[in-house]
């Protein structure tokens, strides 16, 4: 059974840092292409970034590349997101997600993710 959770979140000021784990169970992690996204209610969700399946390659949405880092550790088969630089536009729920295709690369949206975590909130203060 695919699970991912999420952890990390909280509140933050702005300027400060954060970092969110999604720890996956349920398929090698390296495998699979796996994503951050984040939602504020009322709103579209929005990916964020993304680390593809074997040597990892890594893509970043333009709102967040510079601050946000994802990486990948296989062996505790949890990929991470090192927010910097958080703003009060920050402030969502971010969720981690894979990609259910062996070798999945990041070149696909949303639609292709194929499981989910639950989510975890992150607040940023002004």
């Amino acid at each position: 059974q695919v699970q991912l959770v999420e952890s990390g979140g909280g509140l933050v000021q702005s300027g400060g840092s954060l970092r969110l784990s999604c720890a996956t169970s349920g398929f090698t992690l390296n495998y699979y292409a796996v994503g951050w996204f984040r939602q504020v209610p009322g709103k579209e969700r929005e990916q964020l970034s993304c680390i593809s399946s074997g040597i990892g390659i890594t893509r970043y949405a333009d709102s967040v590349k510079g601050r946000f880092t994802i990486s990948r550790d296989n062996a505790k088969s949890t990929v991470y997101l090192q927010m910097n630089k958080l703003e009060p536009q920050d402030t969502a729920v971010y969720y981690c997600a894979a990609r259910g295709m062996v070798g999945s690369d990041c070149r696909s949206g949303e639609q292709d993710f194929d499981y989910w975590g639950q989510g975890t909130q992150v607040t940023v203060s002004s």
